[in-house]
């Protein structure tokens, strides 16, 4: 017998990481454009606050498994502001991260060779999670500007299908879906009565203000949508592992027998953080939006470098820039030699599309949210010097 991890395929940034073991960059200096956690901690005054309340008993305690009333109801506050619906905290859980939302949320709607439907490219973590789930991901191909087309998704629809997913801005591709098309996506899911899971991941770093889309702004949201959002890019708290999931209450209670048996509860002091850090640092995320943005723009400024060697831009937003290369060999081949020939770690684009897919070996993902505007320059003009 086949063991439900055994379905996967293994963890690819751990498997990217290991391209780097015995190798030497002290002459040239790796950059490394394979991850997209933040790597700094988070800011000096909620450190301060963390000092503070890991003082506290119940720091230490488990508390509610849907999370922390005060937590809860901060975020049906803002959210409701934010996206101009109504959002109530009987509809906000906080789970151990963005990743245990995905997990929940499959886990509450799907059984045994369900289907759900996927764009491709994909965040692998969510390919993953489907494949130890016995729950077939129905490819549902990106191309052009890497934006899932609603009427290729009608069309793969079955009896089986339980969910349509999208994560905007995306990860791998950075693209930000246009509200149109989220809208459109929602109406589907709803005249065929089944779920619409969106990953809000990166939604602070999005290019415009405002609310990206208007599905909280339906009277009926709760029976279709189902809604991820991650504190660890926000506040830099990858370690304390804080993402919410909102959804209806019917479905909320399914989802708390999930988290409850996975592990009890959210981290408590990285609840308290994601809380003072909502009551607190409006100024300080939209600064670090701005930083985010100027990156955005430095890949554009320095791309002609490159372009002139053969490479695209197939997607560009959040974190994210995924390429297009020129070169004659499978991305999986050359993100391996820019290691040794660049000192540069990037993933290809064969770790997010299914096997067998062609589309992944002439595509990488540079995440690029940890190197500054100076190091973009650089970094392209490493990949421009390469010749294959």
């Amino acid at each position: 017998m086949t063991s439900r991890t055994a379905k996967t395929f293994a963890p690819p940034v751990m498997e990217a990481y290991s391209w780097l073991i015995d190798k030497n960059f002290s002459d040239i200096p790796l950059i490394n454009v394979s991850q997209a956690a933040p790597v700094d901690p988070p800011p000096a005054p909620m450190l301060s606050h963390m000092a503070a309340v890991i003082q506290d008993d119940d720091t230490h305690f488990y508390g509610p498994v849907l999370g922390m009333p005060a937590l809860r109801s901060e975020v049906s506050k803002q959210w409701s502001t934010a996206y101009a619906g109504t959002i109530l905290p009987a509809q906000v859980g906080i789970t151990s991260g963005c990743n245990q939302a995905f997990s929940a949320a499959i886990a509450m709607l799907c059984d045994e060779n369900d289907e759900v439907l996927l764009p491709v490219p994909f965040y692998f973590n969510h390919k993953m999670w489907l494949d130890m789930s016995g729950v077939k991901a129905v490819a549902l191909p990106c191309s052009g500007d890497m934006v899932p087309n609603p009427n290729d998704a009608s069309a793969l629809i079955t009896p089986r299908t339980r969910a349509i997913i999208l994560v905007t801005p995306n990860n791998p591709c950075g693209v930000e879906y246009p509200p149109e098309v989220i809208m459109a996506f929602y109406e589907i899911a709803k005249f065929h009565g089944i779920a619409l899971i969106i990953d809000e991941t990166y939604r602070d770093f999005h290019s415009q203000l405002g609310a990206p889309h208007a599905l909280f702004q339906q009277s009926d949201w709760d029976n279709t949508l189902v809604h991820l959002y991650s504190f660890s890019k926000a506040y830099r708290l990858t370690g304390h592992r804080v993402g919410a999931i909102v959804a209806g209450e019917a479905r909320m209670a399914e989802i708390e027998k999930f988290l409850d048996t996975v592990s009890i509860c959210a981290n408590q002091l990285g609840q308290k953080a994601a809380l003072w850090g909502m009551q607190n640092l409006e100024e300080w995320l939209a600064n670090e939006r701005h930083i985010i943005l100027a990156r955005r723009q430095a890949i554009l400024e320095n791309f002609p470098n490159l372009a002139a060697k053969g490479w695209e831009i197939l997607g560009l937003g959040a974190y994210f820039a995924y390429l297009k290369h020129p070169f004659p060999m499978a991305s999986d081949c050359l993100t391996k030699k820019l290691v040794d020939d660049a000192s540069v770690l990037a993933l290809p684009g064969t770790m997010f599309v299914p096997q067998g897919n062609e589309s992944g070996k002439s595509q990488i993902r540079i995440a690029f949210a940890n190197i500054d505007t100076s190091d973009i320059a650089v970094l392209f003009d490493r990949l421009a010097s390469v010749t294959y």
